[in-house]
Parts: structure tokens; sequence; C-alpha cells
């Protein structure tokens, strides 16, 4: 399908981008000057990033940004309960392909650690994410072909917990993908100066277009934030 066949609402924009490459420059550069924006008025920035394969070459277009690094906070949507070593770590992700070279200074953040169960860590995940400021400047997120995003998948049984609850994360298991996960929740990802969706592929399209045609929220937990200000960088 073609992103012209989308029919978005007032508050979400849509950038479509030719092939991988160019989005991920233009993204690269729309981070930087976030990152700079929000150093220079609060002399401080914090992003909440997603994991995964999509991201990887914009972290590393990020990661050479000439940015005041040591004044960004990063942390991330979600991530599975594994250890950092294993490739579906989403933390281990960041760990190698953007906190290197100049963004090597930025804090980071993790969900992950090594005693216990997501649930069991959910306290002391929630300790170390009160390091963050009220409004995180920018949340990337992605989107899975179920209409989840972060690990706010419609089988998980804690679903309901995720996006109701006041506190920044919460443990959940999905019972459509592989590991307990620890997620921000819901209302800690809308708590963000602005939110980004980054999708790759023309199977994205179909599923935002489903997306988009209902609004129940636990069948696909993307529509939350189609409901409210959202920008979706595209490629095929």
């Amino acid at each position: 399908m073609s992103t012209t066949e989308l029919v978005l609402p007032a508050q979400v924009r849509l950038q479509r981008f030719d092939n991988a490459d160019r989005l991920c420059d233009a993204l690269a550069e729309h981070l930087a000057s976030l990152i700079r924006t929000a150093v220079d008025a609060r002399n401080e920035a914090a992003l909440a990033l997603s994991g995964g394969r999509t991201p990887l070459p914009l972290f590393e277009r990020l990661r050479q940004q000439p940015l005041p690094w040591q004044q960004v906070t990063l942390t991330l949507a979600d991530d599975r309960w594994v250890d950092t070593d294993s490739p579906d770590s989403n933390e281990g992700l960041v760990r190698r392909h953007l906190l290197q070279d100049r963004a090597a200074s930025a804090r980071f953040i993790g969900l992950w650690q090594p005693a216990g169960s997501a649930r069991e860590a959910e306290a002391s995940c929630a300790r170390r994410l009160a390091a963050l400021p009220e409004q995180l400047d920018v949340v990337i997120l992605g989107m899975g072909n179920d209409g989840h995003t972060a690990s706010l998948f419609p089988c998980a049984q804690d679903l309901g917990r995720a996006l109701g609850t006041s506190q920044p994360c919460c443990a959940l298991t999905p019972t459509s993908a592989p590991h307990e996960r620890m997620t921000l929740s819901a209302q800690r990802l809308l708590a963000s100066r602005e939110r980004i969706l980054h999708l790759k592929g023309e199977d994205k399209l179909e599923t935002l277009q489903r997306a988009l045609a209902g609004d129940d929220i636990d069948a696909m937990p993307i529509r939350l934030f189609l409901q409210r200000p959202l920008t979706i960088y595209w490629s095929p």
C-alpha cells in the first residue's frame, strides 16, 4: 500500500523517506537538534529509545553527532529480561551501537538487572527511573505487526496494569513473543515533549492502517499513541 492511502488524524504527522538510510540521516539530525535545544533550555536532555534491529543504523549515526553527551540521559522504552550479553537484550544493542565514540559519555539508565524476575525488580527499576526528569524530551517507539509498542503487547495478561499504572515501569510477559519484559508504563511514555514512531517496511503501513481504523487500545496498544501528538518516520 501507499502512504497516501493512510487517513491520519490531525495530531499525527508522517515523514516518508525513499530508503532507510535517508530516514536515519534525517532522524539523527532531528534528535541532535532536540538534544541541543533541551540542553540549552534545561541543561540536560533525556531520551527513551526502542531496541530491535530497525534503529541500529540510527544509533550509529547519532553517536557521531557532536553533542554535549555528558548532559544527555538515555533509557529504554522496554527491554527483554535477559542478560545484556544476549542478542535479545535492547540494553546490549544500545551499548554496542550507540554508547560509543562521542556518545560514550552519555548517562544510561537500564531496565534489566541481574537478580530476580522482572516483576520482582519493578520497585528497584522505578527507583532508577526516578533520576529522569518529569518530562522526557523525546520517546522513540517501534511497532509490531500485532499493534504492540514498547512491550505493551495486546496478548499480555498485565497489559491493563501497564496502561493504567502511575508507576514508571511495569513487568509483563507476552504470549506471542519470548521472554519476560520490563516496559515503561503508558503514562511514563506519554510524559514526553515529543514522540516518534520509527517504522520500516510495507507491512508496517498495513498495521498502521488497521490501527487507525479502530479505537480499541487493548486490541492494538499503538492506538493510545496515535490518539496523541505523534510523528511517524517511515521508509520501505
